[in-house]
């Protein structure tokens, strides 16, 4: 009976322990976000940083699959795939990054599309290994490009909204307290 509910307790996922094994993938997508804000900011395109990014999610594909794959020539076999995706969406980029194609592209577009060529190679890979976090990751990075472009399109409508919240709060709580002092 102890040994099942052990059994039963080492699958069920902890707080801290399923927030450790989900770090890999929140922190790509913050990395994939972040080098869009800063490419959007600096309008400068980032090729060393999206080539590393790219590097680090073919590795976490890999580590990914490993257990996944059993014997030598599976393990071959995955890094050999992986390596390939992930070397055809690195010579995509490049050729988004060094062709006259970036000319023609404003600096926020050209980040955009980085990251939709970023989320597309992610997703697939999640698709050739059956890895649904990986799929998840593709996807989130697939939504976050039209958020990122409608934040940035409604950014001062959304600062204009904050200050009129804030300044709705601030009229109404002294009110507030004096009508608590006053009873």
């Amino acid at each position: 009976m102890a040994e099942a509910e052990l059994a039963q307790n080492a699958d069920a996922p902890s707080g801290g322990g399923f927030l450790w094994r989900k770090l890999p993938f929140i922190a790509v997508l913050a990395l994939a976000v972040f080098g869009v804000a800063y490419q959007n900011t600096s309008s400068r395109p980032l090729v060393g940083y999206w080539e590393f990014l790219a590097l680090a999610t073919g590795v976490l594909c890999v580590v990914t699959a490993w257990d996944n794959a059993e014997g030598k020539r599976a393990h071959y076999r995955l890094i050999g795939t992986q390596a390939l995706h992930w070397a055809a969406i690195l010579v995509t980029m490049n050729m988004v990054l060094w062709s006259d194609l970036r000319q023609m592209l404003p600096a926020p577009a050209t980040s955009l599309v980085l990251l939709t060529l970023f989320a597309l190679g992610t997703f697939l890979a999640g698709v050739n290994l059956l890895s649904l976090q990986i799929c998840f990751l593709g996807l989130a990075m697939a939504l976050a490009v039209p958020a990122i472009a409608w934040f940035k399109q409604s950014a001062l409508f959304l600062t204009l909204a904050a200050v009129f919240l804030v300044g709705l709060a601030l009229t109404f709580w002294p009110r507030r307290k004096a009508r608590e002092r006053e009873a």
